[in-house]
C-alpha cells in the first residue's frame, strides 16, 4: 500500500492516523511546487491523498477511510458519525480556501461575501463540534475522532480560527497531543 500526500495536509494526517496499524510507503510530495507533476500523474483531480493499493488506485481521504476501514474489517460509520465528518469536512475545506487564499496575497479580513461565508462556515460547524466534543460524542478515538483532531490541531496551527467560545475542542486537542504516533504526524515538524 502506498500513501500519497503531503505532511502538511489535515487529510493526509488523518489518513496516516488511521494506517498507524499497517504497513505503508508514505510519499511526501511538495504539491505546489516541484513535486506538482507527480501530483498530476496519480491523481486527475490533482488532490492529496491518494492511495495506492496493488492496481487499485482509490482517490479523497474520505473514500479511502472507507476502503482502509473495509479492508481492516472495521464497522462502517453510523449515518451520525457520517454527520460529524461532513461537519469536520465544511470546516476543513473551508479553513484551506482561506489559507490559500491568503497565500495567494487575497487579504481575506475583507468584508466580502465569499470570505464572510467561509468564516461563518468554520464558526458554526466548530461551535457544533465543541457541543458534540461536550456531549462526549467524541470519547472514543476512532476515525471521526481522529478527523476531528486532525482538523483542530491543523486550524491551531494555520492560526486560522479563534478559539475563544469552544476551548473544549483545544482539550480535546491536547488530551491526544502526547501520544508518540500524533507526534510522528505532527505538520511543525515538517
Amino acid at each position: 500500500m502506498k500513501l500519497i500526500g503531503s505532511t502538511t495536509s489535515p487529510y493526509v494526517r488523518r489518513i496516516r492516523l488511521l494506517l498507524a496499524d499497517n504497513d505503508y510507503e508514505f510519499v511526501n510530495l511538495d504539491i505546489y511546487g516541484e513535486d506538482r507533476d507527480e501530483l498530476r500523474r496519480n491523481n486527475p483531480a490533482l488532490k492529496i491523498p491518494m492511495l495506492v493499493d496493488g492496481g487499485q488506485e482509490v482517490y479523497d481521504s474520505r473514500v479511502i477511510a472507507r476502503y482502509v476501514s473495509e479492508k481492516q474489517g472495521l464497522a462502517p460509520l453510523t449515518w451520525d458519525q457520517e454527520n460529524q465528518l461532513t461537519l469536520i469536512d465544511a470546516a476543513n475545506d473551508s479553513a484551506v480556501i482561506l489559507l490559500l487564499s491568503s497565500r495567494s496575497g487575497i487579504d481575506i479580513s475583507e468584508n466580502l461575501m465569499f470570505f464572510n461565508l467561509q468564516r461563518e462556515r468554520i464558526m458554526m460547524t466548530m461551535r457544533t463540534l465543541a457541543a458534540m466534543v461536550d456531549d462526549g460524542q467524541f470519547s472514543q478515538w476512532n476515525y471521526p475522532a481522529i478527523c476531528l483532531y486532525c482538523l483542530v490541531d491543523w486550524v491551531d496551527f494555520r492560526d486560522l480560527v479563534d478559539f475563544s467560545g469552544i476551548e473544549s475542542l483545544l482539550s480535546f486537542r491536547d488530551h491526544y497531543r502526547n501520544d508518540e504516533l500524533i507526534g510522528t504526524t505532527d505538520p511543525r515538524k515538517s
